[in-house]
């Protein structure tokens, strides 16, 4: 019994020091106070790093780009967000570049996207939007992003087209506002003979805007980039005379002097001075011409046609999309909390006021057209318009492969010939 009592004894010590921790049977002379089992401190986690490529779009891009940044980066401790802002001239050659040194940006805003698309490049919109920001686009938009059933691009802004006129001079001149290409060309003539001093039509064959010029003449002779089933038709009788017009506008002296190498912020500076009586300019014309304090009255009708067609508006939209970098869970996250952040309804609309653009959402074409009345009738233009197929693949080829056209035909080559060997260049 007593054996019994002394080995009881001992298991009841060595228990009580196992659930003391205790290792060392020698008194603690230890005065501090017992610990409280509190967690230890928690590592600051490490930021998340997302880099952005934008394009440039007007005099202030860059300086709401950067208090973007400032806001959202104070906003979102964890992420560390930085936006490259490049002008058009540049933005594809930067892009190019850094893709071929393997130093793809995280984001890119730009207009084309399917020859990214087609080396595997992107995500698919979905992996990197959240499903509210999604739901808030116009699918008509999204339909332009879509390459096999997947869309691999969201809208950022959009722009339509139309030409503007100075009221003034055309009403000094006699004109009348053409709607035809032989109206349009006998108003050059008239217009011309009022003034020498004045460019009597605006034209950009610049690699700013030169497929713009070449969709605005085709698409209003009822010509088209492809045909129905998505071929490449740039050969076309129609879009050889379409361009052959244009050409002919520019050899008779009907146009500013140079449209190789002027772009249509030049033409929108000689507008705006009075300098130049009628173009084909986007929406933010008004904006433009605002913020450089002319005082010109002018208003804008529907782009001349020829042979019966319907006047074509033509659209253009930018994008975003997200280069497959083998992002991680968390990187993906924030970069859906930046496109939450930048489609976040004020916020969006104050983008797209400030450009003076067209918004790619619902809700922002509400606060957009409630903000400015002049806005409103672009606002339902806009869904209405007329896109290149930026989708294609071959499209980036294409947009310059039509721009080589323009400025060799300027210089005295057979559009035919050009567009002929063009053609002869694609698949299919």
């Amino acid at each position: 019994m007593k054996r019994f009592l002394a080995l009881l004894l001992a298991l009841v010590m060595t228990m009580a020091l196992v659930a003391c921790g205790g290792k060392n049977d020698t008194p603690s002379t230890d005065n501090t106070p017992p610990a409280q089992n509190d967690p230890a401190p928690e590592t600051p986690a490490e930021k998340v790093d997302i880099n952005v490529i934008a394009a440039q779009y007007g005099q202030n891009t860059g300086d709401w780009w950067a208090n973007f940044v400032k806001e959202f980066n104070s906003t979102y401790e964890n992420i560390n967000l930085t936006v490259e802002v490049v002008s058009w001239n540049d933005i594809y050659t930067v892009v190019n570049t850094r893709i071929s040194n393997n130093q793809a940006p995280d984001i890119l805003n730009i207009d084309v996207f399917a020859d990214y698309q087609a080396d595997d490049l992107l995500l698919p919109a979905e992996e990197f939007v959240s499903a509210e920001t999604y739901a808030k686009m116009y699918p008509a938009f999204l339909d332009q992003s879509v390459v096999d059933g997947t869309v691999w691009a969201i809208p950022d802004l959009a722009s339509a087209r139309a030409m503007y006129y100075n009221v003034d001079i055309l009403e000094a001149a006699g004109v009348e506002v053409p709607t035809t290409w032989d109206e349009l060309r006998d108003a050059c003539a008239k217009i011309k003979a009022y003034d020498s001093s004045i460019y009597p039509w605006g034209i950009d064959m610049t690699t700013d805007e030169g497929q713009a010029a070449f969709a605005y003449y085709i698409w209003n002779n009822g010509g088209d980039f492809t045909d129905a089933n998505g071929n490449w038709t740039l050969n076309t009788p129609e879009n050889v005379e379409a361009i052959e017009y244009a050409i002919s506008l520019v050899k008779d002296g009907y146009t500013n002097s140079d449209p190789a190498t002027e772009t249509r912020y030049d033409l929108q500076d000689l507008f705006g001075a009075g300098k130049l009586a009628m173009m084909i300019g986007p929406n933010s014309i008004p904006t433009y011409i605002a913020e450089g304090g002319s005082t010109i009255n002018y208003a804008f009708a529907a782009i001349p046609t020829n042979g019966g067609n319907p006047s074509v508006s033509a659209g253009v939209m930018d994008r975003f999309m997200c280069f497959d970098n083998g992002h991680s869970d968390e990187k993906i996250e924030a970069i859906k909390t930046f496109f939450d952040y930048f489609y976040d309804d004020a916020r969006y609309s104050d983008w797209v006021l400030m450009e003076g653009f067209l918004p790619a959402t619902s809700a922002g074409g509400e606060i957009v057209a409630a903000s400015d009345p002049s806005m409103a009738p672009w606002v339902e233009i806009v869904g209405s318009c007329k896109f290149y197929p930026t989708a294609k693949a071959e499209w980036a080829d294409v947009k310059q492969g039509v721009i080589d056209v323009e400025q060799h035909a300027l210089l005295g080559g057979d559009v035919a010939e050009l567009l002929d060997t063009l053609q002869a260049s694609l698949p299919g």
